[in-house]
């Protein structure tokens, strides 16, 4: 038996004075031996809102299968999940970010009320990959990361297809290219069943991430959900959860300043979401470490491409896993120098111990050798300059032009910019400028896949750029810049940009600028009025009140650094 007189859940369980709390425990059919046992919160994102998330539920019980086999109590919860693919396009959206520190904080409040003793958490939806880690983090007890799994690709005129196609298909259908029945048979077909979405997307970047900073068991992100081997991992992730408890290993144990290096690597190597330069800062934040996108920046800088994945490559999730998965693409980091091995695991051990004995394999075509790298550079690039002196982002994974200039056409949000694309009311070589969609502006920071899908969908894609306060989904591609800081809501450059201003991107120099002196730039912010949101009261009200910058990664609190104690050690 584990002592439990250093652990949360002796304050409910343990002596006379608890007796009533005990009580409740022999209400839902638990025994003193499992009372006395550590408590392990096993937390799902699972709902049925999209197929990110349903079968969750299944490797939730195949969690606590395996807490019970190493003698731990499993207490099974569940939290919110808002999915993209779902919102995306809608007001909905704007509940997408917000639902991240919701995540994080409904998890971390079920946690603190019942003084569990470990965590188990379980996601499929871009952010409630980020959402699950940073409860992790805050709360510092043991804890293991399981993602739920990718979706199979669908098949639609001999090749495989995905989300994207049909959000792609709506720009086609505009353009007069694909017929409504068309569009209809492809949405049908798209997305065969459980899982999230299958290129290299939000999702499966975080969940890349989950296993490069060391929260996840090795290949555990790699097979997809509809398949119920998955419960393996799920059964181990429950075991694993327990000898974390028994060897006192903490996730910020695990996730050093080294370990969130490993996981901008990993982001950079897959060419993967440019979410990920928001999420790796939340999550530093959230162990008490200052990683910015500045610091996401130099990572993506010195580590090369080397994943052919979607949107910018040929291959899905599944591809990737049939390849080898992150074990595979971090052996050949590993061997080149690109990411730190002596960081530890949620497995006990070291990332260069895990990977002993995996051999690259050089006849997959998915992840190229480190030395033969896609681009010498990450697939993410961060820009900064007289638009964005707080930074920006771009996935340029896949783009052959590197370089744009062009006159801004300014939308006060994607609502406008997208009427615009589908009426075909834009001209070649321009610069959209969607503004008031930032963190507090939109609010929420909207991603805006449904307008740049619809852009390639045309044909356009490559032929005009998109920048925006806001978000891109990982799903998008071309010269879309986000997370333009400061944001317009704050007064930043991006507010004070008119119709006609020249806007220059060089993504190889990582510069973004508007031809604008300084004197000309202060005039307009002298007469510069910030354009008020629609949202006065309720979640999206209080996000306002509380959100930070995007390029400090979008927090809702002050961190790790500036708390009083942390809840492990209650």
């Amino acid at each position: 038996m584990v002592d439990k007189s250093k652990l949360p859940s002796r304050h409910v369980t343990v002596g006379p004075s608890k007796a009533p709390q005990r009580s409740y425990y022999y209400a839902m059919g638990l025994g003193t031996k499992e009372i006395e046992q550590p408590f392990v919160g096993v937390a799902a994102a699972w709902n049925e809102a999209a197929p990110c998330n349903i079968a969750l539920m299944r490797q939730a019980h195949a969690v606590s299968e395996g807490v019970k086999k190493a003698l731990g109590t499993p207490r099974e919860f569940c939290t919110i999940t808002v999915t993209d693919g779902i919102a995306m396009g809608t007001e909905g959206m704007r509940s997408s970010l917000v639902s991240r520190d919701v995540i994080a904080d409904s998890v971390e409040l079920t946690m603190r009320g019942h003084s569990y003793d470990a965590l188990v958490g379980l996601a499929g939806c871009d952010k409630s990959l980020p959402g699950m880690m940073m409860a992790m983090l805050r709360l510092n007890v043991p804890s293991v990361f399981l993602y739920g799994g990718s979706i199979l690709p669908g098949r639609w005129k001999d090749r495989d297809v995905t989300v994207i196609d049909v959000f792609e298909g709506v720009g086609q259908n505009s353009a007069g290219n694909m017929s409504e029945d068309e569009l209809r048979a492809l949405e049908k077909v798209a997305c065969p069943g459980a899982g999230a979405c299958g290129g290299q997307y939000t999702a499966n970047t975080m969940a890349c991430v989950s296993e490069a900073i060391g929260l996840a068991l090795p290949l555990s992100a790699a097979l997809p959900a509809a398949y119920e081997s998955r419960d393996a991992y799920a059964i181990a992730s429950g075991e694993a959860v327990m000898n974390m408890i028994k060897l006192n290993i903490r996730p910020r144990d695990i996730c050093t300043r080294e370990a969130f290096e490993n996981a901008a690597a990993v982001v950079a190597a897959t060419g993967g979401s440019t979410n990920g330069g928001l999420h790796l800062p939340a999550m530093a934040a959230e162990a008490g470490i200052s990683f910015t996108m500045d610091d996401c920046a130099e990572v993506f800088k010195r580590t090369p491409y080397i994943a052919d994945l979607k949107p910018g490559g040929e291959y899905v999730a599944k591809d990737m896993g049939d390849a080898g998965g992150m074990p595979m693409l971090m052996r050949t980091l590993l061997d080149g120098g690109y990411i730190h091995g002596d960081c530890m695991t949620v497995t006990g051990k070291t990332i260069a111990e895990n990977l002993e004995g995996v051999v690259f394999d050089t006849t997959q075509k998915v992840i190229h050798p480190a030395t033969k790298p896609l681009s010498p550079t990450g697939g993410l690039v961060v820009l900064k300059g007289s638009l964005a002196p707080d930074g920006a982002i771009v996935k340029v994974a896949g783009m052959k032009t590197l370089k744009f200039s062009g006159p801004a056409r300014v939308f006060e949000g994607e609502d406008d910019c997208f009427k615009a694309v589908q009426a075909q009311d834009y001209k070649e070589g321009e610069v959209f400028v969607i503004r008031y969609e930032g963190p507090k502006g939109g609010p929420g920071m909207r991603e805006m896949l449904a307008t740049t899908a619809a852009l390639y969908g045309q044909g356009m894609g490559d032929k005009v750029a998109l920048i925006t306060d806001g978000r891109f989904s990982g799903g998008t591609r071309g010269f879309c810049i986000g997370h333009v800081t400061p944001e317009a809501y704050d007064g930043g450059p991006i507010g004070l940009v008119e119709n006609g201003d020249i806007i220059t991107i060089d993504a190889e120099k990582g510069t973004i600028d508007v031809r604008l002196t300084p004197d000309q730039l202060a005039d307009r912010k002298r007469a510069f009025k910030r354009k008020e949101n629609n949202y006065a009261s309720g979640a999206l009200w209080k996000y306002v009140q509380t959100v930070g910058p995007a390029h400090l990664g979008a927090t809702t609190h002050p961190g790790a650094q500036a708390e009083k104690h942390t809840y492990a050690d209650i």
